[in-house]
């Protein structure tokens, strides 16, 4: 959702430094920034807190934040293409599901001046970061999120005697680097579309990033969820695909989603 549907990534930079420049810090670089982009909200605070060194407690820090928050999330827009894509996406055959590492607080701060545009994910196909779903220490770049937002399209499925999706027949949308290693690691393919800035801090790594190994992975404990039958599919011994191979024709990078190319991935519109 967060710098891939709409353009909050620059509203969390904006509190963030109000902060910051308050205590005498510097801006936050994109080197940190980028560590911190798709990751649940305790992952980013500890990177976030160990860079920037802040003399004031974390809950005097987490109410400052909160407060700048709440007054400009309400005033996000959607990025190039997305409304648009969206509407295509559900007036076909698709399914969809979100799949954000934003806890409900802020899911309905940056969501709810804008119901034509998360119309699109019914309350039953939205996983969010605070999901009580999602294993303690397993959100982005652990692939659980999108695997349980699979699960969500499944159980709906099943219910209607439907054929139910697997891993390797979605598609993943991301803006983040843990992002597009949790898309890739739940055995999924990836469209991964960055900020400009972003960008930057991964020269000549891009082919690193679309295959998922850009900063490591956990594969034993991933082998592990799809052999309990977690993989969103409900069914045991399923292999998720991921192989850490570059060039491997699974993940894509695209610098805008205005004039997708629906064919290029079997979207029939």
């Amino acid at each position: 959702m967060d710098g891939l549907l709409i353009d909050t990534e620059d509203i969390y930079t904006k509190c963030n430094n109000v902060i910051l420049h308050e205590y005498g810090k510097p801006s936050l670089p994109w080197k940190i920034k980028a560590q911190l982009q798709g990751r649940p909200g305790p992952d980013a605070a500890e990177i976030f807190h160990a860079w920037a060194q802040l003399p004031v407690a974390r809950s005097t820090f987490t109410a400052k934040q909160a407060k700048l928050q709440a007054q400009f999330f309400p005033t996000t827009q959607p990025l190039p293409g997305v409304p648009l894509l969206l509407k295509t996406l559900k007036n076909s055959d698709t399914q969809l599901a979100l799949a954000t590492s934003s806890h409900a607080v802020n899911y309905r701060l940056k969501s709810t001046h804008l119901p034509h545009l998360f119309s699109a994910f019914p309350a039953s196909r939205r996983v969010l970061g605070d999901d009580p779903r999602i294993p303690k220490g397993r959100g982005k770049p652990a692939p659980d999120i999108y695997l349980l937002a699979l699960e969500c399209i499944n159980k709906e499925l099943r219910a209607k005697g439907e054929s139910i999706i697997y891993p390797e027949e979605c598609l993943v949308f991301e803006d983040s680097v843990p992002g597009v290693e949790a898309g890739r690691r739940a055995g999924m393919r990836v469209v991964w579309c960055p900020h400009p800035m972003l960008l930057k801090e991964y020269p000549g790594r891009e082919r690193e990033v679309l295959a998922g190994i850009a900063n490591g992975t956990d594969q034993e404990v991933d082998d592990a969820l799809y052999e309990a039958g977690l993989d969103g599919t409900g069914t045991k011994g399923r292999t998720n695909g991921y192989l850490s191979r570059m060039d491997d024709g699974w993940a894509e990078m695209v610098t805008t989603l205005e004039g997708f190319d629906y064919a290029r991935y079997g979207i029939q519109i």
